[in-house]
């Protein structure tokens, strides 16, 4: 297999972001390095921008080499090419366990289970949910992602260790009278913002406890943990404003 059997179309390849094209060579890589044998073990990216690999790319050549140097450097920054062990410091490189098995899959898939920057998850999710994620236990992380936010919550508001699930969420955002609760804005917000945790925890989290969930959708998980990391913000804002409002109505303020 080579890269133009692959991807035919040089535009295509050059459009490609560097883990996008890096995981579509790991197949090629896979094929190269099974290929090596004991006589010239492992994969160099000499190999992937030889004149034989890009030939038939037309005046686009360069272009895609450029592209493929890119790719190649992705995959050794996620630790996915590693150096070979009997040529340390050389230019040969080995796949990972992860990339081996990332080899096999269908690159698409693969490429949306990278979709979840650790950096942008919320600190109480960010390490246990995101290796949850990254080992492909999908639902498991989503379960740790909404108990996460009935923990912030309940904390937040200063409940009892029985509130739990939506009844939590619909007392510590009830509209009238709900600790959490912004009484600066409308009714209709208010009762919006309770109904968007209601709706997160009933649907996200309680199917858990009750039978087997199985999420085996890399997009969708990723897309329920980013909306616990948002669900989670407000409550650490909403925390926030209420002990601002306790302290300024507390006997220094009154003085």
């Amino acid at each position: 297999m080579s890269l133009i059997e692959l991807i035919p179309d040089a535009d295509a390849v050059c459009a490609l972001e560097p883990d996008e094209l890096g995981l579509r060579m790991l197949p090629m890589m896979a094929m190269r390095e099974r290929q090596a044998g004991i006589y010239s073990p492992g994969i160099q990216l000499a190999d992937f921008i030889s004149s034989d690999q890009v030939r038939g790319y037309g005046g686009q050549e360069e272009q895609v080499k450029l592209a493929i140097r890119e790719a190649w450097a992705w995959p050794e920054g996620a630790a996915l090419l590693i150096d070979h062990p009997r040529f340390h410091g050389n230019t040969t490189k080995l796949l990972s366990r992860r990339a081996r098995r990332l080899s096999k899959e269908d690159p698409n898939r693969a490429l949306s289970a990278r979709r979840l920057p650790k950096e942008v998850l919320h600190p109480s999710i960010r390490e246990d949910v995101w290796a949850l994620y990254h080992r492909d236990e999908y639902d498991t992380a989503v379960f740790k992602a909404m108990k996460a936010i009935e923990v912030a919550v309940r904390d937040a508001a200063g409940l009892s260790s029985g509130d739990i699930g939506v009844k939590l969420m619909g007392k510590a955002f009830n509209s009238e009278t709900g600790p959490l609760t912004d009484m600066e804005v409308k009714k209709s917000e208010r009762d919006a913002r309770c109904a968007l945790f209601v709706g997160a925890i009933g649907s996200y989290k309680n199917p858990h406890l009750h039978r087997y969930v199985d999420l085996d959708d890399p997009d969708e998980a990723a897309e329920v943990i980013m909306l616990a990391a948002h669900l989670l913000r407000i409550v650490d804002t909403r925390c926030e404003a209420r002990q601002g409002s306790s302290s300024s109505s507390g006997p220094e303020a009154a003085g």
